[in-house]
């Protein structure tokens, strides 16, 4: 009797990152450049400059007549008309993936206006849509936050769920020697990390994997997600990431308490342990409650050496109020991890973890870091105040 299986090509999820806008293009280089591995990389932008530095694989031009190859000034509006004219074209390039990351930074223009539209055509076709946007630092101004709000609103509409971070938090982590360009290239890692943080347990195989099939539960129509990111090593080291996950700044003041869904990612290296992973998700059990459904994967990367990074994504804190959208009403609630350990770990591509990127440390964007290259940074993009720009020049 011959018995047939699909290829792996066949199982394998989907999974395709979309930059959109000035910031958005930035995280996507950031993760090409990174080495992240199994997703399809897209940039859209108005500024035909900005995509023609861009390394995505698949470009997309918007407003070509509206802006004539310029970025959109800022104004959400003309971002929003620009893509109303590709909307046939972005449609065509996330038909048949089956999840879809859309980043941007809020605030500016392309990003702001055209993010939401090219969520909600990735949504109409099925994908599990995932947002992750970046909100402006407080010295960006009123106005651009005034413009972010608005847009991280439409976008927390047509998102199965919506990661938004607060630049402004990020503050609290970087020392006073912080230049403004490595604030901005860290808020393009933190993009990177969100990402990175959920296809790795579905594309990358290690010590514990995901199918696309737990991810999509714990994501599909949940509003409203959370973030946190921990680092540590010695001898206590998944418990004090942990900890550090689970109390980091970039989870913006919200309790992980109310989540209906928590998706971890613990990576370390080769010596990284089942009772390490057992002790780190215990920690994040307790501070999610009995009530959430929690899945978890652990990632090796053999780079790592005696580190251990935690991501915790925690969502659906207004899943009740979207009831009525719901797509997939079938996700029953698990009080216990659901995950497939692998018989075997393949390190022929080496992941980098949600942290780091592979880039040689002196390059980091830390505290105790040299400042990295400055990346260009154009109106349509981050929008840095023009005394700002003219000391960068």
């Amino acid at each position: 009797m011959l018995f047939e299986f699909d290829s792996l090509a066949d199982q394998q999820a989907r999974i395709k990152v979309i930059g959109v806008g000035g910031a958005g293009g930035n995280a996507v280089n950031r993760m090409i450049n990174s080495g992240l591995s199994g997703v399809e990389f897209i940039a859209i932008n108005t500024d035909a400059q900005d995509l023609d530095n861009n390394r995505a694989e698949t470009k997309i031009q918007i407003g070509k007549n509206l802006t004539k190859g310029l970025g959109a000034g800022a104004k959400a509006e003309i971002g929003k008309t620009a893509i109303e004219t590709e909307k046939d074209a972005v449609a065509a390039i996330i038909d048949g993936a089956d999840m879809i990351f859309v980043t941007a930074g809020m605030g500016g223009g392309t990003g702001t206006g055209a993010a939401p539209l090219v969520a909600q055509i990735a949504r109409e076709l099925d994908a599990l849509t995932v947002g992750v946007v970046t909100r402006p630092f407080n010295f960006e101004g009123p106005k651009r936050m005034n413009r972010a709000t608005s847009g991280t609103e439409e976008m927390q509409k047509n998102c199965d769920t919506l990661i938004s971070i607060p630049n402004q938090k990020l503050i609290s982590i970087v020392d006073k020697s912080t230049t403004v360009v490595e604030a901005f290239q860290l808020a393009d890692t933190i993009l990177h990390q969100a990402t990175r943080g959920i296809s790795d347990l579905i594309s990358v195989h290690g010590l514990i994997n995901l199918d696309f099939a737990d991810v999509d539960t714990i994501m599909r129509d949940m509003g409203e997600a959370i973030m946190g990111t921990g680092v540590a090593t010695g001898e206590e080291r998944a418990v004090l990431a942990a900890q550090q996950a689970i109390s980091s700044p970039l989870l913006d003041d919200i309790n992980m308490r109310g989540a209906q869904g928590v998706l971890v990612n613990i990576t370390g290296g080769d010596d990284l342990t089942l009772l390490e992973a057992d002790e780190a998700t215990s920690i994040i059990f307790e501070e999610a409650g009995p009530d959430a459904n929690i899945i978890f994967g652990a990632v090796i990367d053999p780079s790592l050496g005696e580190e251990i990074h935690v991501t915790v994504i925690a969502t659906g804190f207004n899943a009740k109020a979207r009831a009525a959208e719901v797509r997939h009403p079938d996700n029953t609630d698990v009080l216990t991890p659901k995950f497939r350990v692998e018989a075997e770990q393949i390190h022929e591509t080496p992941n980098v973890p949600a942290h780091q990127s592979k880039v040689p440390e002196d390059d980091r964007p830390t505290v105790n870091a040299p400042a990295p290259d400055p990346m260009v940074f154009k109106d349509d993009d981050l929008e840095i105040p023009a005394f700002l720009r003219q000391r960068q020049q």
